[in-house]
């Protein structure tokens, strides 16, 4: 990884970001002695725990990074069908991405419940909703949200997004998520065009 990515991924400490990932005992061996988390992600990819390498990225991430990141993952795999709701909510969430205002958030929460909190589009918009100034209603008081809340909602998309439809295809599709990530997290857009049938 660049020193770039380097910068961005080392926003949140190593050892904050390795909690909020809960890796089983197994990956947290990969992880032992790494000071970094562009070395974590590294290590736990090679040694097969691609699942646990998103969830790292989801927690280690900036918040408006990693709503982007989990959109991304979505589009990629998401359906010529897909549900309109799962449409709208992914389009709201990269709205919140583009603006960071609360009306997208709380849409983007909104419609992810008219999705049924099923698709990756849906823990996208969770994501951005969870990354934004309150919980609350917004005529109540303001309800800051635990910080951990993002990476647990991005984490949820990546690995929906990574078995959608044809679960053979996950160690594929993580290999280009974390690609997407790292992109991301150097300063990139992170695209990843629309998966072939």
């Amino acid at each position: 990884m660049s020193a770039a990515t380097q910068d961005k991924l080392s926003v949140t400490a190593l050892a904050l970001v390795l909690k909020r990932a809960a890796l089983p005992e197994a990956a947290l061996e990969c992880a032992a002695g790494l000071a970094s988390v562009g070395d974590v992600v590294a290590a736990l990819a090679q040694a097969g725990f691609g699942i646990e390498a998103t969830r790292v990225l989801a927690h280690a991430l900036p918040k408006r990074e990693a709503v982007w990141w989990a959109c991304m993952c979505a589009g990629h795999t998401a359906p010529p069908e897909l549900p309109e709701a799962d449409r709208k909510v992914r389009e709201l969430a990269e709205g919140w991405v583009r603006q960071q205002s609360m009306e997208f958030a709380r849409a983007a929460m909104d419609e992810a419940k008219r999705a049924g909190f099923q698709s990756p589009e849906a823990w996208a918009g969770v994501g951005a909703f969870w990354s934004g100034d309150s919980l609350a209603p917004a005529d109540a008081p303001i309800v800051p949200p635990p910080p951990h809340l993002t990476g647990l909602a991005v984490a949820g998309a990546v690995a929906l997004a990574s078995v959608r439809t044809d679960a053979s295809r996950q160690p594929q599709r993580l290999a280009m998520f974390l690609q997407s990530a790292q992109d991301i997290a150097g300063g990139g857009p992170g695209r990843l065009p629309p998966e072939e049938a």
